[in-house]
């Protein structure tokens, strides 16, 4: 059985739809046939055991019957029945006495003998007409027994016409040839209609069979769920037909509500994916509100057969986009620093081979001592306290950027960074670590060209000591107001002028916050700002994490 399935389902549609088709007519034509070939033959052998019933009855009430058996008188019997028996359909007329004696019977021969069947007692003893089948001297016949009865109501002899069983067996055989003929023409039909339906249905599924289309659905469902953009789908009533899970969360809709076969309209009051179905222009890259969130949308309508048949938005909270740029921001920034200090090397380089080429061998030498007297001292003090690759690279480069926008990135000596959690993602703190360098570099710069008495050194402090990793940056900037400072960490919240900040501290809370940890801003008592983050060892909060 468990093979018969596998090899249905490896069917092609055109195939398995046939093969269903054929077998539903033929279980319908054995069970309506069998039940209709049964029924005609009950209904045949009642009217035939009816027929001979009736023409028994005639024939016992006859007188000259009668008076044959009280006369012993076979030959009145005989040619009697004889002539009846011409006169129907019947296959015999056999008259008896009490003793089973034949007075009639087709074959003259047996006339004399005794019956075969042994089916008269009731008549006799009873005196009762009646129908039955059994296997006479002439083979299976339904017959028709009646008493013959004296002139005192005496029973003296029984009549018995019958009907052969092979004409019933005929008349069935005739029925079975039209059933089968049906049969076969409604077997022929099926098929006719299964190749039409079949290539229907081919023709709207794309020429795909149904497990590709399974398939493709399943693919589709995962995909929907994966994506970090929402996505909906109306269909040309505007009822909607797909959501996932991130259009629910972006757009604040009931996560436990069924959205499937709700009317845009109702749903979503402000979006305009009803008027995308009414004209069919695509829209891409625009920026809406909806449900008080500032959207950055794309609509297609879906097409089918030049006809719109619905429309599928796809969105993304602005937000995001922005984070994203800063991001892409910053990796410009880090190209840009790079090429600066390749180029600030290389003229270094050059000064020095000068000097050594004019034989000024001590002044070359301290150039070079100069130029790598801080980095040799950062380098030996990131080996032994911060043996993390990413970490302490990510040091070193602020380390150089700060000397670019001549600055000093002082790194504590008593600083200790290396029992790291390896499941703590290291994008991750790099990037919370260079965003509050920069904007450490950034307060510093901005307050030295108001005061030039103020220095030029941003601190960073780092331990590991405990149950928390804690990063401690001292700025020397302006510091920030104690009624901004529950502020500073909310998205697009800068005090800078220019325009396309107010990020990178907003990213710097989302972070943390995914971490499990906590960062606090405080005034330093010699000007400027202090920011602590304390990011826990606990990997119970590493492992929540992971899952969100």
């Amino acid at each position: 059985m468990s093979m018969i399935t596998q090899l249905f389902s490896k069917a092609r549609l055109t195939t398995r739809l046939m093969s269903t088709l054929i077998f539903v007519v033929l279980l319908q034509a054995i069970v309506s046939g069998g039940f209709t070939l049964h029924y005609i033959e009950v209904i045949l052998e009642e009217r035939i055991g009816d027929q001979a019933l009736q023409l028994s009855q005639v024939v016992s009430n006859l007188p000259q019957i009668r008076q044959g058996l009280l006369d012993h008188n076979s030959s009145q019997i005989q040619s009697l029945a004889e002539s009846i028996r011409g006169q129907t359909d019947a296959r015999f007329i056999v008259v008896g006495d009490l003793e089973g004696i034949r007075y009639s019977h087709p074959i003259a021969d047996r006339i004399g003998k005794k019956r075969v069947g042994g089916d008269n007692q009731r008549a006799i003893d009873k005196g009762e007409s009646y129908v039955s089948k059994a296997v006479g001297s002439l083979g299976p016949s339904m017959r028709g027994k009646s008493p013959v009865f004296d002139n005192v109501g005496k029973v003296i002899g029984v009549t018995s016409v019958g009907y052969m069983l092979d004409s019933i067996d005929g008349t069935i055989s005739g029925y079975q040839k039209s059933v089968m003929l049906v049969v076969i023409a409604s077997l022929l039909f099926s098929m006719l209609v299964g190749l039409v339906i079949s290539g229907h249905f081919k023709r709207i599924l794309f020429g795909m069979e149904p497990e590709q289309i399974a398939r493709l659905f399943e693919e589709r469902l995962a995909t929907l769920e994966t994506v970090r953009e929402g996505i909906i789908a109306i269909d040309q009533s505007g009822r909607i037909t797909t959501f996932n899970r991130t259009a629910v969360e972006s757009l604040g809709l009931p996560k436990n509500e069924a959205l499937t076969g709700q009317d845009i309209r109702e749903v979503l009051p402000d979006s305009d994916m009803w008027g995308i179905l009414e004209n069919g222009q695509p829209e891409t890259d625009k920026e809406v509100l909806i449900n008080g969130q500032s959207l950055i949308v794309n609509r297609l309508p879906v097409q089918v057969s030049g006809q719109i048949t619905g429309v599928v938005s796809s969105f993304r909270p602005k937000g995001e986009l922005e984070l994203l740029t800063r991001k892409l921001s910053h990796i410009e920034q880090y190209a840009e620093t790079l090429r600066s200090q390749s180029h600030e090397y290389t003229n270094k380089l050059h000064t020095i081979a000068g000097l050594i080429q004019i034989d000024a061998k001590e002044d070359a030498l301290e150039l070079i001592g100069q130029e790598s007297r801080g980095v040799q001292e950062l380098v030996h003090l990131l080996v032994e306290a911060v043996p993390d690759p990413v970490l302490a690279g990510c040091i070193l480069g602020k380390f150089n950027r700060a000397r670019e926008l001549g600055l000093e990135l002082v790194v504590d000596s008593e600083s200790h960074m290396s029992d790291i959690p390896e499941k703590l993602p290291r994008e991750q703190l790099v990037s919370m670590l260079g965003n509050l360098l920069d904007n450490a570099f950034d307060a510093t710069r901005l307050h030295r060209k108001k005061n030039k008495a103020i220095g030029q050194s941003i601190k960073l402090t780092m331990s590991d000591y405990g149950n928390d990793l804690i990063f401690e940056i001292d700025d020397q900037g302006e510091g920030i107001l104690e009624i901004n400072r529950h502020r500073i960490f909310e998205k697009g919240v800068t005090t800078k002028l220019d325009k396309g900040h107010g990020y990178g501290l907003y990213l710097v809370a989302e972070i943390i916050k995914g971490l499990g940890g906590q960062i606090s801003v405080d005034p330093v008592e010699t000007g400027g700002t202090r920011v602590i983050v304390y990011l826990p060892k606990n990997l119970e909060y590493l492992n929540q994490s992971e899952k969100l």
